[in-house]
């Protein structure tokens, strides 16, 4: 069974880090690309950050430059820096997993798995 499980959510202050992790377990990850969404209420979920197989990242405009993603040497946890934060970052975050992603990004229909989210709050 396939599972995807994110942790290190938490209510962190305007301009603090924090670092969210996101382990797979179940098969082999390192020939997927593992992803970071978010939701906010009310909004729909939104791509946030992707690292390929190759280990390229590539990375939402509002996050650029404040968010990086790395992973470890099985390429099964995928984590997610999140440097400056915003009121705005706030949201539950999301991992995915693909393994032969066939379209964009940003579709979450693409995506093979999920995980089951971790909450981000940052108070102004």
């Amino acid at each position: 069974q396939v599972q995807l499980v994110e942790s290190g959510g938490g209510l962190v202050q305007a301009g603090d880090s924090l670092r969210l992790s996101c382990a797979g377990s179940g098969r082999t990850f390192s020939r997927d690309a593992m992803a970071w969404f978010r939701q906010a209420p009310g909004k729909e979920r939104e791509f946030v950050g992707i690292s390929w197989s190759t280990l390229r990242a590539n990375f939402a405009d509002s996050v650029k430059g404040r968010f990086t993603i790395s992973r470890d040497s099985t390429k099964s946890t995928v984590y997610l820096q999140m440097n400056s934060l915003k009121p705005e970052d706030s949201a539950v975050y999301y991992c995915a997993s693909a393994r032969d992603l066939r379209t964009p990004i940003s579709e979450k229909s693409g995506w093979d798995y999920w995980g089951q989210g971790t909450q981000v709050t940052v108070s102004s």
